[in-house]
């Protein structure tokens, strides 16, 4: 029961996570490193318009958001270095 409960409330967080939020925003100078955690922060500190910086709108709470954020972006740090870096990725999945 209590590992369903866990598991309900990750999925929860992570549809509001703003990590997944800005790697899906696919924005134009856009910060891509600890992209998330920035969102958050941005937002926390009473930034407007992080649609426009982001392109991605913030979480609800961002404050209790920020914690997996941080994870996320740290442990999506290499890849986020490598696009920042000007790497591409041309990943396909299937057969």
């Amino acid at each position: 029961m209590k590992r369903a409960l866990v598991g309900v409330l990750m999925l929860v967080l992570l549809g509001g996570c703003a990590t997944v939020r800005t790697l899906d925003a696919n924005k134009p100078g856009a910060p891509v490193v600890y992209a998330g955690t920035r969102l958050d922060l941005y937002v926390i500190n009473g930034g407007c318009c992080p649609q426009d910086h982001y392109g991605a709108e913030a979480p609800a709470y961002p404050g209790l958001d920020l914690p997996g954020s941080m994870l996320l972006d740290t442990l999506l740090l290499p890849l986020s270095l490598l696009t920042a870096a000007g790497v591409g990725f041309q990943a396909t999945g299937g057969l």
